[in-house]
C-alpha cells in the first residue's frame, strides 16, 4: 500500500517534513515519514488528538516520555527490539552492537528489526547507532532519513551525531 491509499488519522508538520499517524481503534498503529509538502489533516477524535500532542510536546522537548497505547505487528524478535529500544532513556543511545548483546542476536537483526519499526519517533530506533558512527536510519545510510535521525538526538541533548 502506497502513503497515499494508506487512511491516515492525522497528518501534522514537523521540523524535518510531516508526520502520518494510523490508528487503529484506540491504539497507535504506525507513524510514517511524509515529505514537507504533505497537507495536513486534523485528528477526528481525542485518541488521535492525545497522539498528535504527544509527539508535538516531545518535538519541543526531548525529554519527554511517550505514553502512548501501542499496537505494534511484528515477529517476536522485532517486538522484543522495539521493547529494549523504548528502555533507552532520553539523550542516550545504544550501538546495533550493545542492543544484539542484551538479545542474545546479531547487529545486523537488530538493525533490521530497527528498519522494520512501525512508529518511529515514538518507538526510538534513531538510538540505536554504529559502533563507529551514526549508523543507517530507515534502511537509508545517507541523505534525509540520516538527517531527521541527527535532528532527533540533537532534539533529545546527545551531542554526538554533528
Amino acid at each position: 500500500m502506497s502513503q497515499q491509499d494508506r487512511e491516515f488519522q492525522a497528518i501534522f508538520p514537523v521540523p524535518f517534513g510531516a508526520l502520518g499517524v494510523v490508528m487503529r481503534g484506540e491504539t497507535l498503529h504506525q507513524i510514517d515519514f511524509l515529505p514537507q509538502n504533505t497537507s495536513s489533516k486534523t485528528p477526528s477524535d481525542d485518541v488521535t488528538r492525545n497522539v498528535v500532542s504527544q509527539i508535538q510536546c516531545y518535538l519541543v522537548d526531548g525529554k519527554r516520555l511517550f505514553t502512548l497505547p501501542l499496537q505494534l505487528h511484528g515477529t517476536d524478535f522485532q517486538q522484543k527490539v522495539w521493547a529494549e529500544l523504548q528502555t533507552i532513556p532520553s539523550g542516550e543511545v545504544r550501538t546495533y552492537g550493545e542492543v544484539a548483546k542484551r538479545l542474545n542476536s546479531s547487529p545486523r537483526a537488530v538493525g533490521n528489526a530497527c528498519r522494520a519499526n512501525p512508529c518511529p519517533v515514538v518507538v526510538p530506533c534513531h538510538k540505536v547507532v554504529g559502533a563507529n558512527g551514526i549508523g543507517g536510519f530507515s534502511g537509508k545510510r545517507e541523505g534525509g532519513p540520516l538527517a531527521i535521525k541527527r535532528w532527533l538526538l540533537n532534539n533529545e541533548g546527545w551531542s554526538g551525531c554533528n
